[in-house]
């Protein structure tokens, strides 16, 4: 069994460094068929400078090479346009029509990027793709199935000691928490367009967190936070979240760098829609294939409890066939791009008005889709929590959370425990949702009236900001990236809005919690080391304290490892509305049993 194992493993390794390689083995020649797509002023105007550059049928080695001259020619070209535009519009035509936006060269640079490449990638996508993506599920596959010849039932497996899951300690976890903050408040100014106000706020809205919890709070006063490994920190789980890192940012903001991974994947996506990869399908295709792998790997660490068994099956299917094939499918038949399982606000786009348009536009499915997910918000969430807490939707259906149970599951045990890290929890993550309220209210208010300005606020600006720093550099950058630095949950637990409005009804109106047997806890620790949510389960079972937490997403892990039965998931309506009454505290004085709130 070791021997396929380490054969998996030295299979994986390959496919990953191959993987690695292709996005730079190809060339880029620029002619005038593969200029990306456009309109024709754009492309005659972009061709014209690039001629006269002397790049147009020049061959570059790199990417970046590349669209260094193509982005001075697109710039060039915005100029020309702009001074023409002065003299007059050509008859019948838009002014964005004919002017050349930023927007729009970003989308020219990506696909005139793809068209572009010439070398073996471009070549042989197909043969690539089975040496990358197919290599890599036969040696995941090889590494995890001889985990089920094994006696079932959890074992800990030096968890606290491998290099890829001990964590980080507390030092240079601090020192990477504020390195991101600063990076993203400094990148975010050269996204807006220069402009500071968006990180001046942002960076008042998070002082007065800090203020909140460490000083009027008094969270400063106590235990500070504790990694899982306060000693030694595991630098191939930084290796990890460092690549993963890299590839979120390469992906949200520069994928005109990673077309040698969307060609690779480019017969998939013309079987499925009929159309070639963008950077969303490659996502796609890798986050799918990444939770199938590692569901599997799920089963057969808790295949001793069919809670998880069926859950996770949940996930895989719902990541597969809901979030990745019924859309790609769909598009085939001209119908809209549409994930059913997705919910705003954590699909913060679904009332922008590109998305409203199409989904109105696209007849009668498009119509259903529309309500469909609006009777989601108003009645789904609400009713379906109500009767099964938030683990209906975050540990059985949202990809996020699929992500987070299979990929994030060997890095479960670095979620913060420290209570200073649930104060914080509760103020960001309810800060994040009064943000998609807001953005939500002021894009609708656009949508109805055509005026962008709400006061001093503009909706446009409002909803870029909202999706760079939550949908792009909260949800994917630290949200995934952040596995194996602090924990599977980093995102669901402080920033996912969808999972505070799921959590305000299971704290306040639902029957799911998680009871206890305190008599026969033997407070080995099982519990709260593997709980992702960063409850810590424990210090609810020496107490014989039910759990009703608002983070709780019922994923049932706490349960299966649990040696003694002490906790068991149930839906119990007997004191739903007691549930958010103060703790109470069981008294014996003189022999008498007392309840106290």
């Amino acid at each position: 069994m070791k021997i396929i194992q380490k054969t998996g493993l030295a299979l994986f390794i390959i496919s990953l460094l191959i993987f690695l390689l292709a996005n730079g083995l190809d060339g880029y020649r620029l002619t005038s068929e593969n200029l990306g797509v456009g309109n024709e002023f754009h492309k005659k105007e972009i061709l014209g400078t690039a001629q006269a550059s002397g790049m147009l049928d020049k061959t570059y080695g790199s990417s970046f090479s590349f669209n260094a001259d193509l982005k001075n020619a697109m710039h060039t070209a915005q100029q020309s346009l702009d001074e023409k535009a002065k003299q007059g519009l050509p008859e019948g035509v838009g002014e964005w029509d004919y002017r050349l936006g930023d927007w729009a060269m970003k989308d020219y640079a990506l696909q005139t990027t793809k068209l572009s490449a010439t070398g073996p990638v471009a070549s042989h996508p197909l043969l690539f793709l089975l040496l990358t993506f197919g290599l890599g599920i036969l040696g995941g596959l090889l590494y995890i199935l001889p985990k089920f010849s094994g006696l079932p039932g959890i074992k800990n497996n030096h968890i606290y000691h491998s290099p890829m899951t001990r964590g980080l300690k507390v030092g240079l976890r601090g020192a990477f928490l504020a390195t991101t903050i600063v990076g993203v408040l400094v990148w975010g100014m050269f996204y807006m367009g220069g402009g500071w106000l968006w990180s001046l706020l942002t960076v008042i809205v998070g002082s007065f967190i800090a203020w909140r919890v460490l000083i009027k709070e008094k969270s400063k006063e106590e235990q500070p936070a504790r990694s899982a490994s306060p000693g030694i920190t595991g630098w191939l789980g930084v290796l990890t979240g460092v690549l993963l890192i890299g590839f979120y940012l390469l992906l949200y903001w520069a994928p005109q760098h990673i077309t040698g991974w969307m060609r690779i994947v480019d017969p998939v996506s013309r079987a499925l829609s009929g159309n070639g990869a963008s950077q969303w399908f490659l996502y796609g295709l890798l986050y799918t294939v990444v939770v199938l792998v590692m569901g599997i790997r799920m089963m057969a660490k808790y295949r001793h409890n069919k809670y998880q068994l069926v859950r996770t099956g949940s996930v895989m299917f719902f990541q597969t066939a809901f979030a990745f094939l019924l859309p790609e499918i769909m598009v085939r038949l001209n119908q809209p791009y549409y994930d059913f399982k997705n919910i705003w606000p954590l699909n913060y786009s679904f009332f922008f008005d590109y998305n409203l348009n199409n989904l109105i536009n696209g007849g009668g499915l498009g119509i259903f889709m529309l309500v469909w997910g609006i009777v989601l918000i108003v009645v789904g969430v609400p009713v379906i929590t109500y009767f099964f807490g938030k683990r209906w939707y975050c540990s059985w259906v949202c990809g996020c959370g699929g992500l987070a149970e299979t990929l994030g599951d060997p890095y479960r045990q670095l979620s913060d425990k420290s209570l200073r890290a649930w104060k914080y929890e509760r103020w960001i993550i309810h800060a994040v949702l009064a943000f998609a309220v807001v953005m939500t209210l002021l894009v609708l208010y656009t949508y109805f009236t055509g005026s962008q300005n709400v006061l001093f606020l503009s909706s446009d600006t409002v909803r870029t900001w909202y999706g760079f720093l939550i949908g792009s550099a909260f949800a994917g950058v630290v949200g995934t990236g952040f596995y194996p630095l602090m924990g599977n949950r980093v995102w669901c637990r402080f920033g996912c809005p969808l999972a505070a409005y799921l959590g305000l009804v299971q704290r306040f109106k639902s029957r799911f919690r998680i009871t206890v047997n305190g008599g026969q806890c033997i407070s080995c620790g099982n519990c709260s080391t593997y709980c992702e949510m960063g409850i810590d389960v424990r210090a609810y079972a020496q107490k014989g304290q039910d759990i009703v937490r608002s983070s709780c997403v019922g994923c049932g892990v706490c349960s299966a490892v649990c040696p003694r039965g002490v906790l068991r998931l149930e839906n119990n309506a007997s004191d739903v509305h007691e549930r958010a009454s103060d703790l109470r505290v069981i008294h014996i004085k003189n022999g008498e049993l007392k309840m106290e709130n």
